[in-house]
């Protein structure tokens, strides 16, 4: 039975990309596509090489922005600009999931690796964006992304979360070890489970999960 364990939560957490939005709208693939382009400009390699550098930077640094500030010293500024130059036209509306996420009791926010600008865009066309009190991107963690401590630390702390008294939905499995070690309550919202004793609780159906939660 899930719904216990949320009761003490009044601080509600949710990742962006593939969470507040399923993964067969498929943006992250377009963002990808943007990514390998602007390092292969930037570095100046073939594509190849940019898309294995994006996969080594996203895994050693958590993303590839990360490794290229690491590595290269690029200014984060642009990049994220370019890289968030997407259609939106596979996303549409979830009225289901817009009233679930406003009848949460207490403070709901948004926290992406992505940019601000670009979580505003996807939650305006979801119908999600008068469901949040906050949105909370990269830039807001000083470029540090998920799954350092220190982009948790920073966003917390701005937005007041109280960690016991929290909880974390993220369709990334390693994204949820920080907030399960601060206290947070951790969803993973992805087609499989995932292994680890940092996961909680694991639903395919957001809009249901919360849906199911006492009011």
């Amino acid at each position: 039975m899930k719904a216990p364990s949320f009761q003490h939560v009044r601080h509600w957490v949710f990742d962006l990309d593939n969470t507040l939005y399923p993964p067969e709208a498929r943006l992250f693939d377009q963002i990808e596509v943007r990514m390998t382009g602007w390092v292969a400009r930037t570095l100046g390699v073939d594509r190849a090489e940019a898309d294995r550098l994006r996969r080594h930077y996203w895994q050693t640094h958590g993303t590839t922005l990360a490794g290229l500030m690491a590595e290269h010293g690029a200014d984060p500024d642009p990049y994220l600009v370019d890289v968030h130059e997407i259609t939106l036209d596979h996303l549409s509306p979830d009225p289901l999931l817009a009233r679930a996420i406003a009848a949460l009791p207490g403070r709901r926010i948004v926290f992406t690796n992505g940019s601000a600008p670009y979580a505003a865009r996807v939650l305006a066309a979801r119908g999600l964006a008068e469901s949040f009190h906050a949105v909370y991107g990269v830039e807001n963690a000083g470029f540090t992304p998920k799954p350092q401590p220190a982009a948790f630390e920073r966003i917390f702390a701005a937005a007041k979360v109280e960690p016991h008294a929290a909880a974390m939905f993220e369709d990334d499995p390693r994204n949820l070890m920080v907030p399960h070690a601060m206290g947070l309550t951790t969803v993973l919202v992805a087609p499989t489970q995932a292994e680890g004793d940092h996961i909680h609780h694991h639903t395919t159906d957001l809009a249901a999960f919360l849906s199911d939660l006492p009011a």
